[in-house]
């Protein structure tokens, strides 16, 4: 039997051990930064325990680390990526957590606010492949005061990144501030929709992930409780049955 039938995809394989997500992963096949018994490896290669899996050059240790689920309050300036050679201010050497994490989607830089780690690459794919199901919440500041016409306009959907944002709940909470839930995830998303309607963003701060509340101080991070984690792993896997394809 062909060895390669056996085995596990390289990509499943790290993201299950917590090393990175499977895209992450991907990305890191693609640029030949992964050796498997000191050959460069393709895409789809199906690996086993006994394998010696290098990164950069490192091996990898393949014990099984405990999981972690962290919520972390993003403080302006520090960047989401994984890759602390090329960023300064990046995530991960700012928390400095003692085990391997990686970040659950993005925050850009000039925002702060809610983001969830962890090293459990399972819990992120399934995230990520449902992420235009999940509420995010976000109180933004803008330039000038907020308008009915601006709250209709930004709740109906705005041209931006050759489509229209999803109808949304956006509600004025201050002269120059509003409330915003989203479902979707497009770059710089609120950012772009205010531009969009004449406004510039001056402070955005993401204060929920689903159920999972911003109740931290900036710079600061807790681990999920136990409540969250159930309910979380139990919304991802509802996410799961009807994302199939």
């Amino acid at each position: 039997m062909d060895q390669n039938s056996t085995g596990t995809r390289l990509n499943k394989y790290l993201s299950e051990l917590g090393v990175c997500s499977r895209r992450e992963a991907d990305k890191w096949i693609a640029a030949g930064r992964i050796q498997v018994n000191g050959k460069k490896v393709e895409m789809g290669l199906k690996v086993h325990p006994q394998d010696l899996i290098s990164i950069d050059g490192k091996p990898l240790q393949t014990q099984k680390e405990k999981p972690v689920y962290i919520a972390f309050h993003k403080p302006v300036g520090i960047v989401c990526t994984t890759d602390t050679r090329v960023e300064k201010n990046n995530i991960i050497d700012y928390i400095n957590y003692p085990t391997r994490i990686f970040p659950i989607g993005r925050l850009d830089k000039p925002s702060e606010g809610l983001i969830l780690l962890t090293n459990d690459g399972d819990i992120v794919n399934k995230i990520l492949r449902a992420r235009n199901k999940h509420e995010k919440e976000y109180i933004v500041r803008v330039n000038k005061p907020v308008t009915a016409d601006f709250v209709q306009k930004m709740s109906n959907g705005v041209p931006i990144l050759d489509t229209v944002t999803r109808k949304c709940l956006v509600e004025q909470t201050h002269k120059k501030e509003f409330r915003i839930v989203l479902t979707q995830g497009l770059n710089r998303q609120i950012r772009r929709m205010c531009e969009y309607l004449g406004y510039e963003v001056t402070r955005l701060k993401r204060v929920r992930i689903m159920h999972i509340q911003l109740d931290i101080p900036v710079g600061k991070y807790r681990d999920l409780t136990a409540q969250e984690l159930k309910t979380l792993n139990r919304m991802v896997s509802q996410s799961k049955k009807t994302h199939r394809h």
